[in-house]
C-alpha cells in the first residue's frame, strides 16, 4: 500500500536579547564557564518574583509580523508542569491558550506553508553526562534564556519541503535581527511531527514527534527514516505508537524515547507571578506599528525585487537574498555603476546589462576567492566603487577575461585601485586593429591548414585560430577584434 506523509514542524529559537526572560543574568549562549550567568530567579528559589524581558516580547511580535501572524491583543504566561532536572523550579514559564502570535504563514518553494502559533517561554539548562560515570553535571548559564516557538500546521508533505521551510525560517529571523539561529550552537532546534495515512485516506495516520534536530540535514533524514519504518510497521500489520523519538546521527536512525504527552498531562494553568499582557493601542504596552516598521525587507521580497529591478536570474538573486551583507554590498557597486553611467551620459539598458555582469563576477570569482581565503564580505578589502571601476574596465574592453581574473585576485590580496593595477601589470587589454593584425598575419602564415578547414566551413578551426592568436599577444588581444578581422581576411 501506498502512504503519504503528514509533517508539522515545532521550531524553537533562542532569542538575542541582552538578559534572560525572567531576570537581568546576562544572556550570553557563548559563555563556556558553567554557572556563571545564574541568580536565584534563574535558579528556582522560594520567594523570588519574575519580570516580563519587553524586548524578547518585541523580538516574537516582529517574527510574527514578519511571517503575516495575527498579533493578540491580550497574551499570557502559563506554568508548564512535569520534572525538569535542568530547570530547578520544576516548571517552565510558557504560554499555553493565548501565545502572542497566531495564523501566520511563510513561503516555500511556492507553496504557502501555514503557521499555527508563534509563543515565548523560557529555555531550559544544560545536563552534562561524563562518559562511563553514574553521574550529570547541570549548568544553568542557559536556564531562562528567552525562547520562541513556532509551530506549523500538519501540511508539510515532504523531508525536502520541511527542510526547506527550516532553511527560510532561519534566514528571516537572522535578517530581522532576533536570533543568530546558528544551528550548531543550538540557537535553533528543531522537531518534526510525522504520520502516514494511506493515499487518499482524510483521517490522519498516528502521530511520532522526533526531538531536538539541530541541523537541517538532520531534519531531512530523520524524516525520511520514519517515513520508512513507519512504512514497514504499517505494511506488516502492526501500529504506530504515539510517541516522542530521538534521532541518532551515527546509526541514522530514530529510537524511542517516551510515550507522547498530552496537553493536560502538564497542567497548565495561568502563571500567578506574571501579570497579563495587554497589546492593544490603549495600553500603550507595546506599539506594534512602529515594531512593524522596523522590519526590513525580507529575503522573498529582495529576491523578486532583484529579478526585476536587476534583471537577474531567479537562482542569483535568491543567492543574493539569502546573504543580507552580500546583497548590500551588490547594491553599494550597483549604486557606484549608476553614477558612472550617469557621468558618461549613457542611454539604454548599460544598467542591467552591468548589472548581471557585477552579479556574475560577484558570485562566481568573488566568492571563489572567499571560500579559497576563508573569509566573509566585512574582511573583503574591495571597496564598492573600487569593484564597479572593475566592472566599467571589463565592458570597455580594456582588460580581457583572463586579465579580470588577475586583476580582481589582486583587488582582493590588497586592495589597490583597479586602474594602478591595470598599469603596474601592464594588463590593458590591445583593441588597436593595426597592432592586432600584424599578429593576425603571422597566425594565417603559421596555420594554413586551420585556415583551408575554416575555408572548407568548419567553424571550430576559426576558434582555434583566434586562440593561436590570443596565445601569440599573450592573452592582451581583445578576442572579439580577432575575431572580426580573421573573418575579414579569410574571406
Amino acid at each position: 500500500m501506498k502512504y503519504e506523509p503528514t509533517i508539522g514542524m515545532e521550531i524553537h529559537v533562542e532569542l538575542k536579547t541582552n538578559s534572560k526572560m525572567f531576570c537581568s543574568c546576562a544572556n550570553n549562549p557563548d559563555e563556556i564557564e558553567p554557572n556563571k550567568n545564574i541568580c536565584p530567579i534563574c535558579m528556582g528559589h522560594p520567594g523570588t518574583l519574575p519580570v516580563t524581558n519587553k524586548k524578547a516580547v518585541e523580538y516574537v511580535i516582529k517574527t510574527g509580523l514578519a511571517l503575516d501572524c495575527k498579533i493578540a491583543e491580550f497574551s499570557k504566561f502559563d506554568r508548564k508542569n512535569y520534572f525538569y532536572p535542568d530547570l530547578p523550579k520544576g516548571y517552565q514559564i510558557s504560554q499555553y491558550d493565548q501565545p502572542l502570535c497566531e495564523k501566520g504563514n511563510l513561503i516555500v518553494n511556492n507553496r504557502k506553508i501555514r503557521i499555527t502559533r508563534i509563543h515565548l517561554e523560557e529555555d531550559t539548562g544544560k545536563l552534562i553526562h561524563p562518559r562511563g560515570a553514574d553521574y550529570s553535571f547541570v549548568d544553568l548559564n542557559r536556564a531562562g534564556i528567552p525562547l520562541m516557538e513556532l509551530v506549523t500546521e500538519p501540511e508539510i508533505k515532504s523531508s525536502a519541503e520541511a527542510k526547506e521551510f527550516c532553511k527560510q525560517f532561519q534566514l528571516i529571523v537572522k535578517y530581522i535581527g532576533v536570533s543568530d539561529a546558528d544551528m550548531e550552537k543550538g540557537h535553533m532546534r528543531c522537531e518534526v511531527n510525522i504520520s502516514l495515512k494511506p493515499e487518499g485516506q482524510k483521517e490522519f495516520g498516528t502521530k511520532v514527534e522526533i526531538k531536538n534536530l539541530n541541523s537541517f540535514r538532520a531534519v531531512e533524514r530523520s524524516i525520511e527514516y520514519e517515513i520508512k519504518r513507519q512504512t514497514e510497521v504499517l505494511d506488516d500489520g502492526g501500529k504506530i505508537v504515539q510517541e516522542t523519538r530521538g534521532w541518532d546521527a551515527d546509526k541514522q536512525q530514530t529510537y524511542s524515547q517516551r510515550k507522547k504527552e498530552e496537553a493536560h498531562d502538564y497542567r497548565y494553568f495561568p502563571e500567578p507571578d506574571l501579570p497579563p499582557l495587554d497589546l492593544t493601542k490603549k495600553a500603550k504596552m507595546f506599539d506594534v506599528k512602529k515594531i512593524k516598521e522596523s522590519i526590513p525587507e525580507l529575503p522573498l521580497q529582495k529576491k523578486y525585487r532583484f529579478v526585476n529591478q536587476y534583471k537577474l536570474t531567479g537562482e542569483n538573486a535568491k543567492i543574493f537574498s539569502e546573504d543580507k551583507e552580500l546583497a548590500n554590498y551588490f547594491e553599494e557597486i550597483i549604486s557606484e555603476l549608476s553614477s558612472w553611467i550617469k557621468t558618461k551620459k549613457i542611454d539604454g539598458d548599460k544598467l542591467d546589462k552591468l548589472s548581471k555582469l557585477t552579479a556574475n563576477y560577484i558570485l562566481t570569482e568573488l566568492q571563489r576567492l572567499f571560500y579559497v581565503n576563508n573569509i566573509l564580505i566585512p574582511d573583503c578589502k574591495i571597496t564598492a566603487e573600487n569593484f564597479a571601476e572593475f566592472i566599467t574596465l571589463i565592458d570597455e574592453g580594456k582588460i580581457s577575461s583572463s586579465g579580470a581574473q588577475e586583476m580582481l585576485a589582486e583587488m582582493f590580496a590588497t586592495g589597490s585601485d583597479p586602474s594602478n593595477i591595470l598599469d603596474e601589470k601592464g594588463l590593458e587589454q590591445v583593441s588597436d586593429e593595426s597592432k592586432i593584425e600584424k599578429i593576425v598575419d603571422k597566425v594565417i602564415k603559421n596555420n594554413q591548414r586551420s585556415v583551408e578547414d575554416y575555408k572548407s566551413g568548419k567553424e571550430a578551426a576559426l576558434k582555434f585560430l583566434i586562440g593561436q592568436t590570443m596565445k601569440e599577444s599573450k592573452g592582451k588581444a581583445n578576442p572579439q577584434v580577432v575575431g572580426e578581422i580573421l573573418k575579414r581576411k579569410l574571406g
